[in-house]
């Protein structure tokens, strides 16, 4: 496993200097060498990234901030940012601003890029589906995959189903994989624990429970059964816990008669929550970037 990150970080190394060579500057996916670049992961000098000027998040919370920035001192980069290249050697940041301030706070030096290129669409596409149909891949690097064919070629999961000749629940299934804690990414990426224990421990929305257990599978070898049993006890006593020591209170009258309101509204369970000094929140779930998109535009009014 070790050799194997390795030889990906010296691909990485590689390809950084074939981007310095102003005599091969690759602006086009016709250009000599782009090959290369669609669907690699780079190791990107983060003095050449400039932030996107109209990112529409600009309010990045300091203490979250400090804790991604220790988890990378401890674990690395678990997933690339996205950049496009704006000019030889100088590149506009995509996706990934969290992880790129952290990677600055720290003092780093350089961060693993997928770089986007003019007109690099169709071939990052099959790029990642190539890269996906290949055996040595590890559920993160399969998850990481189905994600940037989501978010950066626009596919709704049941287009990349069909793409990759895969079923939705199987793309679904890895995809909640990018929701555990980091350590168990890391862990599953090392082939300390198989996706069958990753699965197990993602019902666990506690990421401190998650590890706690995770710690367990690794000390006592447990199989994927024995954490799904694990799992299903931990939750059990959390929920005694949470019912003995939590007084319930009961919600308004105009908030039990408007709720109906919404859910119907909205076609999902609502959560409203209201203190005793009247103030409250309003919480609407949603299960993927279609549903949000649905959501988005019934409160716009699109």
């Amino acid at each position: 496993m070790a050799k194997k990150a390795a030889k990906k970080k010296a691909l990485g190394r590689g390809l950084s200097a074939l981007l310095k060579d102003p005599e091969n500057d690759i602006n086009n996916v016709n250009d000599d060498g782009a090959d290369k670049i669609v669907g690699n992961i780079i190791e990107l000098e983060l003095e050449v990234i400039e932030v996107n000027p109209f990112q529409p998040r600009t309010n990045f919370n300091e203490e979250t901030l400090q804790e991604l920035a220790d988890s990378i001192r401890e674990l690395g980069v678990i997933q690339p940012i996205t950049v496009r290249k704006t000019e030889f050697n100088k590149y506009q940041l995509v996706s990934g601003e969290r992880r790129y301030r952290a990677s600055k706070l720290l003092g780093l030096n350089t961060i693993p890029a997928y770089i986007r290129i003019a007109n690099d669409q169709d071939s990052l596409a099959m790029a990642l589906v190539e890269n996906i149909q290949r055996q040595d891949l590890d559920p993160i690097e399969v998850a990481l995959s189905y994600q940037r064919l989501i978010d950066e070629i626009q596919l709704t999961q049941e287009q990349l189903s069909k793409r990759v000749g895969k079923k939705r629940s199987t793309i679904t299934n890895y995809l909640r994989l990018l929701k555990l804690d980091p350590i168990i990414q890391t862990g599953m990426r090392d082939g300390f624990v198989s996706m069958g224990h990753g699965r197990a421990l993602i019902n666990l929305e506690d990421n401190q429970e998650q590890i706690a257990i995770y710690k367990k599978v690794i000390q006592n070898n447990l199989s994927v059964r024995e954490t799904e049993a694990l799992v299903k006890k931990t939750k059990e006593d959390s929920g005694k816990n949470k019912s003995g020591s939590t007084k319930k209170t009961s919600s308004p009258t105009y908030i039990k008669e408007g709720i109906a309101s919404f859910n119907k509204h909205f076609s999902t369970k609502v959560d409203i929550k209201v203190s005793s000094n009247g103030k409250g929140k309003i919480v609407i779930p949603f299960s993927s970037k279609e549903d949000f998109n649905r959501l988005k535009k019934i409160i716009s009014g699109e």
